[in-house]
């Protein structure tokens, strides 16, 4: 009897134990799976943010502020700081299959989840951030005049602004001067220093060789000029209480970047139209026109981003080509590898990310082609190039129908020189005829190995420089003093705002620089966003004047 008593309670206790076991697997399973998602999200949020930041992952380059930084960085390192923003990339899918270069650090891939059937499941929408805000102020900095048939900027003073970054900690401003903003001499931050443009929480810097702390924050006051731009205005195409949709002219920027920040079509739209915090939904490059959409409001935003991420949208553009393109339809679906974030240049190359684009000529005049692009996805540059692969350049194209390809201009592939000789072959072509504003970079973001010759500014000597401080103090002593002899901040800012606006400044290069303006045609690619269609939208531009059957040839 008692072995028979034993004998249950041992199965009993092995019962409960197999059952204690079984419920603790399920349920440490599904906090294995619970924490897996919660991981995986964070993961791809991580990702995301970064995308954000380096414009990747079809990023349009139009969402996302950027902070601007105390002047251009080297190795195209964008420099964060607060106050002025411009604007970096957001995960959207580009208009026209080109997307804003991003750094190559970003090398990871976001993996495709997929239910339990096999079929491709969409992620939720990310928290976006509200549109891009400049107000009035910002307006106010410069004003617009017109030359020649471009449209051009006034130089102002501008503060370039940033908090210390983490691998400047322990360094001194001298450091840090000489090894990330090279685009001026060490001469002229002496020079700025003693002019007081320098500060460092918000106090005059005396010495280069102070050493920053975490959490320092920098201001450098610097005499800004900005590259022409076409004078063609821009044409609103539709308005309503969602949207905005323009036709942009060629080389207007879509957002403040580089040297470009009041020509830019932000700006533009918010000075002559009074159109403020728009939410960019596509992107075009700078030297690209056509239709380009813009939310009023956060909602609309992102329901047309759930679309991008739906494949709902169609878009279509027109080019003129070198050659006769083949009448017949022609699919590319070569993968493009970006070859400098910081230049903007890109190949195919069979480690490159997947792409396709579809083409169909629309007329041929005996020395050009008229063809229809319509691009599935959104890679760096792909109808420029992916007509190069296939031999047919866009006619004008500044990179992709450069001599410094090579003789087949990069038909096929072939390239008969490395990474670094290209490169290097792109930017002393554009540095010869003053046009390195096409690869979207100036002098001073020039590495060594990238040029030959040393940028203009580098041409300030300390001598002259001294000399110049002199006066740059004695400038800003007549506005302190005039401050003084006035009752009201008001009347002492506006004194020493009209003794600071003036077009010339002692301490920049930039002034004693004669550059030759382009002619207006020089700032058009043959390349134009023609319509862009959702599931329940479609804005159509009018086509270009160099895609009409009549047009000739220079």
């Amino acid at each position: 009897m008692r072995r028979g008593v034993h004998g249950c309670l041992q199965i009993l206790v092995q019962w409960r134990a197999a059952f204690w076991s079984h419920s603790f697997a399920r349920t440490w399973g599904g906090c294995k799976e619970a924490m897996a998602e919660a991981l995986s999200t964070q993961a791809e949020a991580a990702r995301g943010w970064k995308c954000q930041q380096n414009g990747d992952s079809g990023s349009d380059g139009s969402g996302e502020p950027l902070q601007e930084g105390l002047g251009p960085a080297v190795a195209g390192e964008q420099v964060p700081g607060i106050g002025e923003r411009a604007q970096g990339g957001e995960a959207q899918v580009s208009g026209n299959g080109e997307q804003a270069p991003a750094p190559v650090a970003d090398s990871g891939k976001r993996k495709k989840r997929r239910g339990a059937t096999g079929e491709r499941v969409v992620p939720p929408p990310k928290k976006r951030r509200t549109g891009v805000s400049f107000g009035d102020e910002h307006f106010a900095e410069t004003t617009y005049y017109f030359e020649g048939g471009l449209r051009k900027v006034r130089p102002y003073y501008f503060d370039f602004q940033t908090y210390c970054k983490g691998r400047w900690v322990g360094r001194s401003l001298l450091d840090v001067f000489s090894t990330e903003f090279r685009s001026q001499p060490l001469e002229y931050y002496e020079a700025a220093i003693r002019a007081g443009r320098l500060h460092l929480n918000e106090e005059p810097v005396q010495d280069l060789s102070i050493v920053l702390k975490d959490n320092d924050f920098l201001r450098n006051t610097v005499h800004r000029h900005e590259p022409p731009v076409t004078a063609e205005p821009i044409r609103l195409l539709a308005e309503n209480e969602d949207v905005v949709v323009i036709d942009k002219p060629s080389s207007i920027p879509v957002h403040p970047c580089g040297r470009f920040r009041h020509n830019t079509v932000i700006f533009i739209l918010g000075k002559e139209h009074h159109l403020k915090e728009l939410h960019p939904l596509h992107r075009l490059d700078r030297l690209t026109s056509g239709v380009l959409m813009f939310a009023k409001t956060a909602a609309f935003s992102e329901k047309i981003h759930e679309q991008v991420r739906e494949r709902q949208l169609e878009k279509e553009y027109v080019c003129r080509v070198e050659g006769e393109f083949p009448d017949q339809e022609v699919i590319c679906k070569e993968p493009i590898l970006v070859v400098s974030y910081k230049v903007g240049v890109c190949r195919v190359d069979p480690q490159g990310k997947p792409c396709e684009t579809v083409f169909q000529r629309l007329s041929y005049n005996g020395h050009s082609s008229v063809v229809r692009c319509r691009p599935f996805t959104g890679r760096t540059h792909q109808i420029r190039v992916h007509l190069q692969f296939l031999g047919h350049p866009i006619l004008n194209d500044p990179i992709y129908n450069s001599p410094a390809w090579g003789p087949s201009r990069g038909q096929g592939g072939h390239i008969p020189k490395t990474d670094e000789e290209l490169l290097r072959d792109l930017v002393a072509e554009h540095q010869a005829k003053e046009s390195l504003n096409v690869l979207d970079i100036c002098e001073g973001d020039l590495v060594p190995g990238l040029m030959d010759s040393a940028a203009p500014s580098s041409e300030l000597a300390k001598n002259s420089l001294q000399e110049l401080t002199r006066v740059a103090q004695k400038t800003d002593g007549i506005a302190e003093a005039a401050s003084q002899d006035l009752d009201t901040p008001e009347k002492a800012n506006a004194v020493k705002a009209d003794v600071m606006n003036q077009e010339t400044d002692p301490l920049c290069a930039e002034c004693r620089l004669l550059r030759q303006d382009p002619l207006p045609q020089d700032l058009v690619m043959f390349l134009h966003a023609l319509r862009y269609k959702g599931p329940d939208f479609e804005y159509v531009s009018p086509m270009p004047a160099w895609a009409q059957d009549d047009w000739q040839e220079d």
